[in-house]
């Protein structure tokens, strides 16, 4: 059974335990959660005039551009920097936020999620990112006129792979680490994501070309949240981006990659939002 780390009594986090579920990493699971719920492209694939320029997919961009920060994320493809990285510390970076030579990757990399990836998983993201075709170049390094914590938390060990299922501990791990939906649908505060107090509650701000979106509550909440969406439209929602009434949702919410699912992935994820702590929308 997966144990969990309970966020605002949540479970959000998966812990090393020995009762959990053995899997092996692969090429193939690596594949499906790069190009399915992770998403990685959504930010690390450039974008041209109709979208993003998948000829390059992998091969970084800029992503946020405000007055705390300007971030790019990575060429995380064999052309990159990082193909000079050993696999435990392409493993470190993702989990923990340090590169090799010991410094901080920031936001908007959400670490305090991707520190719950299983060892199987994280081990089969990086054995599917060193079959890519080299993308060559590499972005600007990111610009913060922020400080840095000097950690996002101690150095992880190890996460056991949890018992893969439709249940609400396997939708918290998809909707946690791995597709990280909390990260960007819980209001941020000074430290970031709310994650203990105000899981799911919605309300970040999101700017770019399209205007400004606001996060959707995740929340069972009657007025504010999901209760009132049958499990067929939140699915549409999900991996289409299309509201109940038929008009379309705006970016960032990378529909197309949720859109590989498994169907019992995205079961699985909506049984865990109808867990959560019914919150209203934070403002």
């Amino acid at each position: 059974m997966l144990k969990v780390l309970l966020l605002g009594g949540v479970g959000i986090m998966p812990l090393l335990c020995p009762d959990a579920v053995a899997a092996a990493p692969s090429v193939a699971r690596g594949e499906y959660l790069v190009t399915g719920p992770a998403g990685c492209g959504n930010c690390h694939t450039p974008l041209g005039p109709e979208g993003p320029d998948f000829s390059r997919a992998l091969g970084g961009r800029l992503v946020d551009e405000n007055p705390a920060f300007t971030a790019y994320a990575p060429n995380i493809t064999p052309g990159g920097r990082m193909a000079r990285w050993t696999d435990e510390e392409l493993v470190r970076a993702i989990r923990e936020g340090r590169r090799p030579d010991g410094t901080l990757i920031g936001p908007p990399m959400p670490f305090a999620l991707y520190r719950g990836l299983s060892d199987d998983d994280v081990h089969s993201i990086v054995a599917y990112l060193r079959t890519l075709p080299a993308v060559e170049g590499e972005q600007p390094d990111s610009v913060y006129n922020i400080p840095l914590p000097p950690d996002y938390g101690p150095p992880v060990v190890s996460v056991a792979h949890p018992e893969e299922g439709v249940t609400v501990d396997y939708g918290a791990y998809l909707a946690g680490p791995v597709a990280h939906c909390m990260e960007c649908h819980t209001p941020h505060g000074p430290q970031g994501p709310m994650l203990e107090t105000h899981a799911g509650a919605g309300g970040f701000e999101f700017r770019g070309p399209w205007g400004v979106s606001v996060a959707a509550n995740l929340t069972p909440h009657p007025e504010d949240g999901i209760a009132r969406y049958s499990d067929e439209q939140l699915k549409a929602m999900i991996t289409q981006g299309v509201h109940p009434d038929g008009t379309p949702m705006m970016p960032p919410m990378p529909y197309a990659y949720l859109a590989r699912m498994t169907s019992d992935d995205l079961d699985a994820i909506i049984l865990y939002l109808r867990s959560l702590k019914p919150l209203p929308l934070h403002h």
